[in-house]
């Protein structure tokens, strides 16, 4: 009945418009049948995309056309003009993969494993490349599309044979919580660097298809173009890319523009690839690695492109790989042995091969065990190689139901057996430590902050916090815009030893003072501030909060402010712009009053930073925030935990547990040994907050206070910090830097 009342749809409509919804009607059964068995798969614990490739099977000639060949052949018509329509999609959503998977591809995960990375794909490429490529020279000329292309035919072959899928082994990491694990992160560099070198070959190959035969001159210049290609992409093009998408993002109203301009880079690097000889899909995956180490909103973005691509590109182009295959083939034994043999020889030389390159690379027999398991998925990388053979015209459909097959099978077997290896090895010594450092660190706040928006003035205020947020700014590494205010007005009189330095300048002498520091703490880098410091804006000093507000739309984490008159004397508020401000940004901010003595050069960050903490999330951020800038100081901290007195404690019926506060700040405490800042923990009782903190940096002569607090609404649009904190703020002798949640 509904094949019935399908066909009567199909021709309801004639001329172009039968076209028209015959393309609608495929893509419509592509998405229902190719997620509905992706689903299955998923509960069955096996990857989404073999249960598109299924889908194809079942729409194609395999299933749908054994059971009613004439329902098959309405949906899915032979003729050019169809077939054109949806392989145009189809052939796109090959784009879209390879650009998600050049997002997901950590460069910097490659180069911390890289020894044992570069042994493990090399000789996880060799083996079954050689295994491969011996094969295509033995099969019988019945079996090729073109006897004259054997030798193109044979390079696919190899190539398919020695290519891992990262996307399934990623996935299998992932599910089973080995993605941070040593051994984790070694499978996956593997496969990154496995994929990305398959890649290249696959685009040199296609250079070779075209002709056959092997062309000197041709290979050549399609290798040296694609040298000079990947050596431009990952320079000046690296800068290029992030340039793109920042000023997209910064300067375009319109909705998704920055997705439309990663499009759009995808798209003109694919016909660069085109052109110099080599396929379109390296041009894809380089621009997909770019975007994906671009420090701004890479998450958010790939978010927007996931569900692009998960929704709609992965199930058409895995359900047209699936159409194209022919199972009829396997009722002859000859066909059976064939793909018996194509998987056993694809499993031998991928498993023997990585398994003594992870020997040669220095692990041990499980976790070279591990490694070669892991390498053996091919999954939809597979399909994605064999697909661009077929298009080709270098692999025929036979080959490549052949290869689909091995694909889907060595996948499949995949998860369970490297379930079994991961699960003999367990961490110890100084893996376990990272593992539980990481595990702390993932609670932090700092840490996910991408971009920093610091909105100063040229007063007192402004300078310390152009410092401050420089020295943040160059110790996280992050990218940081500075919006100078009161630029072309009238400057308030400054205090003595503030001159009228550009507020840019001082952030930038800051972030590579903080820089240079954490550089020879722990060896990594220094980046150079030009390249952090992505923008200076000035703006009217009556115009401050439209200034700050419209520049924050663009996208930041945190706000560093410095404005003068930035709280009401004696209200315990905070000023009427300052208010709308913290009311208008959505983010952490940190509001600075500079007071007394404190550093007034880059390179003399001689600060004593205090800072109370209660056990709040916001009073947290605080210390995170302390901690950040005294690494860049290399200056200690003083966390200190403030009892409530007997007379303020009767409600509790009992004293201040003694371990409350030791776990607070023993967390802290750790919180600086991980960045390497010194953390004393300081505990008092009997004596108000406000009372102990002063007495505190009276005697000590701490010169900055930090404080992690959570603004409220208070009369009017004014926010108020609370009745405690306001008095200590009004009273504290020393610089401020208040840290509002």
């Amino acid at each position: 009945m509904a094949g019935t009342t399908l066909s009567l749809i199909l021709f309801a409509s004639s001329g172009g418009d039968h076209a028209v919804t015959i393309f609608i009607v495929e893509v419509a059964l592509m998405l229902l049948v190719g997620r509905l068995l992706g689903e299955v798969m998923q509960r069955l614990g096996q990857p989404a995309v073999m249960g598109q490739l299924v889908a194809g099977v079942v729409l194609g000639p395999s299933v749908l056309g054994a059971l009613s060949p004439t329902l098959q052949h309405n949906i899915f018509p032979a003729n050019a003009e169809q077939k054109s329509m949806i392989d145009a999609l189809s052939q796109f959503g090959v784009l879209m993969l390879l650009l998600l998977t050049g997002m997901e591809t950590d460069l910097a995960l490659v180069q911390r494993m890289k020894r044992t990375a570069f042994f493990t794909s090399l000789s996880g490429i060799i083996l079954p490349f050689a295994c491969g490529f011996l094969l295509g020279e033995y099969i019988p000329d019945s079996m090729l599309p073109d006897p004259a292309k054997r030798l193109a035919t044979a390079l696919f072959l190899a190539t398919a044979l020695s290519i891992s899928s990262v996307k399934i082994v990623a996935m299998v990491i992932m599910e089973v919580g080995f993605l941070r694990r040593n051994v984790g992160q070694i499978i996956l560099a593997s496969a990154i660097l496995d994929d990305t070198i398959g890649w290249i070959i696959i685009a040199v190959i296609g250079g070779i298809a075209g002709q056959g035969k092997v062309n000197v001159s041709g290979v050549g210049m399609s290798a040296l173009g694609t040298a000079a290609f990947l050596v431009f992409s990952f320079t000046l093009g690296r800068r290029w890319v992030a340039y793109v998408i920042r000023w997209t993002n910064d300067n375009l109203t319109i909705d998704f523009a920055v997705i439309t301009a990663i499009l759009v880079l995808m798209c003109a690097a694919s016909l660069l690839t085109d052109f110099i000889g080599v396929h379109t899909v390296l041009g894809a995956f380089v621009v997909g690695i770019l975007v994906g180490q671009s420090p701004i909103l890479t998450g958010h973005i790939e978010e927007q492109l996931r569900g692009l691509i998960v929704a709609l590109f992965m199930p058409v182009f895995f359900t047209t790989a699936g159409l194209s295959v022919e199972l009829s083939v396997l009722k002859s034994a000859r066909f059976l042995e064939l793909a018996a043999g194509l998987i056993l020889i694809a499993s031998f030389g991928k498993v023997v091969g990585c398994y003594v390159g992870g020997r040669l690379g220095g692990l041990g027999n499980k976790e070279s065990t591990a490694l070669a398991i892991g390498m053996n998925a091919r999954g939809s990388t597979e399909v994605i190689v064999a697909t661009v053979g077929l298009s080709m015209g270098v692999l025929t459909r036979d080959i490549f139901t052949l290869v689909v097959v091995m694909a889907i099978t060595t996948t499949m077997i995949t998860p369970p057996l490297l379930r079994w290896a991961l699960s003999r090895i367990p961490p110890t010594g100084e893996e376990k430590e990272r593992l539980e450092r990481e595990e702390a660190e993932a609670r932090d706040f700092v840490p996910s902050v991408e971009r920093l928006l610091i909105g100063v003035d040229k007063g007192a205020n402004g300078e310390l916090a152009s410092r401050l947020a420089g020295y943040f700014v160059g110790t996280r590494k992050v990218l940081a815009t500075v919006v100078q205010l009161g630029a072309n007005g009238h400057r308030r009189r400054a205090p003595l030893g503030i001159h009228d330095t550009d507020t840019g300048e001082i952030v930038k002498a800051s972030a590579e003072y903080a820089a240079r520091q954490v550089e020879e703490d722990t060896g990594e880098r220094a980046a150079p501030a030009s390249s952090l410091l992505t923008g200076q804006k000035s703006a009217e000093e009556d115009e401050p909060v439209e200034a700050i507000l419209g520049e924050a739309k663009k996208g930041f984490d945190m706000l560093f402010l410095g404005v003068e008159r930035a709280l009401e004397d004696g209200a315990g508020t905070f000023s009427a712009r300052v208010a709308k401000i913290l009311q208008g940004f959505d983010g952490v901010t940190g509001v600075v009053v500079a007071r007394g003595d404190y550093p007034r050069a880059a390179d003399d960050a001689k600060f004593d930073i205090l800072v109370p903490t209660s056990g709040t999330d916001y009073s947290r951020r605080g210390a995170e925030v302390a901690v950040a800038i005294a690494k860049a100081c290399k200056c200690g901290v003083t966390a200190m935990h403030v009892s409530r007195p007997a007379d303020e404690s009767t409600l509790l019926r009992h004293a201040p547990r003694e371990g409350s506060y030791k776990a607070l700040l023993e967390d802290i405490r750790a919180l600086g040994e991980r960045e390497g800042v010194r953390v004393k923990a300081v505990a008092l009782s009997r004596m108000s907050k406000e009372r102990a903190i002063l007495l505190r940096v009276k005697r000590r002569r701490h010169n900055l206070v930090v404080l992690g607090v959570k603004a409220r609404p208070a009369a009017g649009d004014r926010l108020f910090m609370g009745q405690s904190t306001a008095a200590l703020v009004e009273q504290l002798p020393c610089s401020i830097l208040i840290v509002i949640s």
